[in-house]
C-alpha cells in the first residue's frame, strides 16, 4: 500500500451520536460489501444506489492505488486480501481508540456548548511576548469570564496585525531610555513605531514595568576575565564578535532594544556572532539556549533568566502597553480587560516574578501624553520621564 496522509475531520449533523462510533465512508463501503456479498445488496444496506456505491468503490481503488474488490462474473463480490487486512487493521484501530475518541467527542461537545452562552466574551491579543501575559489570561478567565486569545509575535508584527483588524489588542514595549528624538535625530524605536500607533485611533491602556539585561550562565559570568567586563565592555566585545549571541527574530522589541543600546554606544551589529543565525522568539527560549551551552550571552527579562538559573546584568526598564482601538475602548471585552488590569490579583501575579511589577494597570493613557515620541521636541534639557515608574 501506497502510504497515504489520514485526515481527521468532524461534521454538525441534526441527530446525535452514541458511544465512539467514527464514520468512514471507505470502511462502511467495504464492511457492507463483505457482510452482504454484492454490491446491489451492500448499496441496499446503505441505504444508496448501485451506480454510487460502484464509482465510491473506483474511486477509493484509485486513491489507495490497489484493488479492493475481486469481480468474477456469475459470483459474489468479495474484497481481495489486502481489502480484508485493510478492514481488519481499521477495526483494530477503532477498538484501541474507543476511550480517546469518546473523550474527544465529549469535549468538543462541551466547548461549543460554551459558544450557546451569550455572556461569553472573547478577545484576541497579539503581543510581544512576556512571561506575564499568560497569568493575565488566566485572571481574565478568572475574574470575568474573559476567554483571551493570547498570540505571541513582535511588537511590530502585534501593532501591523491591530491595524490589519487581525486583533482586537496589541501588546508592545518600549525602553524608558528611548526618548523621542535627539541631536542624531529620532530614536530606533520612534522610527519603527510611530508608524504603526496613530493618536485619536489608538488607545494604551498601562500594564506594567519590567527588566531587561544580559543573560549569562553562571560559570561564564564568574570567570575573572568576564568578571572585568563591565555593560559597556561587554557589549563592545559583543560588537567585535568575540561572544557567542543569541538574538530574537526581527521586528522583536528586544532585538529592537539590541540595535538602540548599541548605537548608543556608537556600535553596531555586523560583526555580531549568531546575529542572524543564532535566532530564538521567546525570553524563555533565549534562555535556554543560554543554559545549554548553545550561546555566551543573549538579551532578555529578568524573571527568563532566574528560571534557568542564569546570571543576569540589567540594562534597561521597560514599560509595556496594550493597545486598543479608540472605538473599542469601552466594549464588554476591553473594559473586562481593563478591570482585571487594575485588580489586585494582577499586581500579585506580578510580584511573583523577578523583575516586574504594575504600575497605573488598567489605566487608559493617551499616546501623545504617555510616549515622548508624539511630543514637540525640545531645545534644551533631559527627556520627559516615563508615566509609568515603579516606586
Amino acid at each position: 500500500m501506497t502510504p497515504r496522509g489520514i485526515h481527521l475531520q468532524y461534521t454538525f449533523e441534526a441527530r446525535g451520536q452514541d458511544g465512539a462510533q467514527i464514520e468512514n465512508p471507505l470502511f462502511d463501503l467495504l464492511s457492507a460489501v463483505q457482510s452482504e456479498g454484492s454490491i446491489g445488496h451492500a448499496a441496499k444496506a446503505l441505504r444508496l444506489s448501485y451506480r454510487h456505491v460502484w464509482g465510491a468503490l473506483k474511486h477509493w481503488e484509485q486513491v489507495l492505488g490497489r484493488e479492493l474488490v475481486v469481480w468474477v462474473k456469475g459470483q459474489p463480490a468479495r474484497l481481495t486480501p489486502f481489502a480484508e487486512r485493510l478492514v481488519w487493521a481499521e477495526r483494530q484501530a477503532r477498538t484501541r481508540m474507543t476511550p480517546h475518541v469518546e473523550a474527544l467527542r465529549t469535549e468538543l461537545g462541551r466547548v461549543f456548548a460554551i459558544a450557546d452562552d451569550e455572556q461569553l466574551q472573547l478577545l484576541d491579543v497579539f503581543a510581544s511576548h512576556d512571561l506575564g501575559l499568560p497569568r493575565l489570561q488566566g485572571l481574565a478567565v478568572q475574574q470575568h469570564g474573559l476567554h483571551v486569545s493570547l498570540r505571541f509575535a513582535g511588537s511590530e508584527e502585534a501593532l501591523r496585525s491591530l491595524l490589519d483588524g487581525r486583533c482586537g489588542v496589541a501588546g508592545f514595549h518600549v525602553p524608558r531610555s528611548a526618548a523621542g528624538s535627539s541631536a542624531a535625530g529620532p530614536s530606533l524605536f520612534a522610527r519603527a513605531l510611530r508608524p504603526l500607533l496613530r493618536p485619536g485611533t489608538h488607545k494604551l491602556l498601562a500594564s506594567h514595568w519590567r527588566q531587561q539585561g544580559l543573560m549569562l550562565r553562571p560559570r561564564v559570568a564568574a570567570s575573572p576575565a568576564w568578571q572585568a567586563l563591565d555593560n559597556a565592555a561587554l557589549l563592545r566585545e559583543l560588537a567585535a564578535g568575540g561572544i557567542r549571541y543569541v538574538n530574537r527574530q526581527p521586528g522583536s522589541g528586544t532585538r529592537r532594544l539590541l540595535d538602540h543600546l548599541l548605537a548608543q554606544a556608537g556600535l553596531d551589529a555586523a560583526h555580531i556572532d549568531g546575529c542572524d543565525s543564532r535566532v530564538e522568539l521567546t525570553h524563555v527560549a533565549v534562555a535556554a539556549a543560554i543554559a545549554s551551552g548553545k550561546a555566551d550571552l543573549g538579551l532578555g527579562v529578568e524573571a527568563a533568566a532566574r528560571e534557568f538559573g542564569l546570571d543576569f546584568r540589567p540594562l534597561a526598564v521597560e514599560d509595556y502597553y496594550l493597545v486598543c482601538l479608540k472605538d473599542a475602548l469601552d466594549t464588554p471585552a476591553v473594559t473586562a480587560l481593563r478591570s482585571t488590569l487594575a485588580s489586585p490579583a494582577w499586581a500579585q501575579a506580578l510580584q511573583a516574578l523577578p523583575g516586574y511589577g504594575a504600575q497605573r494597570a488598567g489605566e487608559v493613557l493617551s499616546l501623545t501624553r504617555a510616549l515622548p515620541w508624539w511630543k514637540p521636541r525640545r531645545a534644551k534639557g533631559p527627556a520627559p520621564a516615563s508615566p509609568l515608574r515603579p516606586q
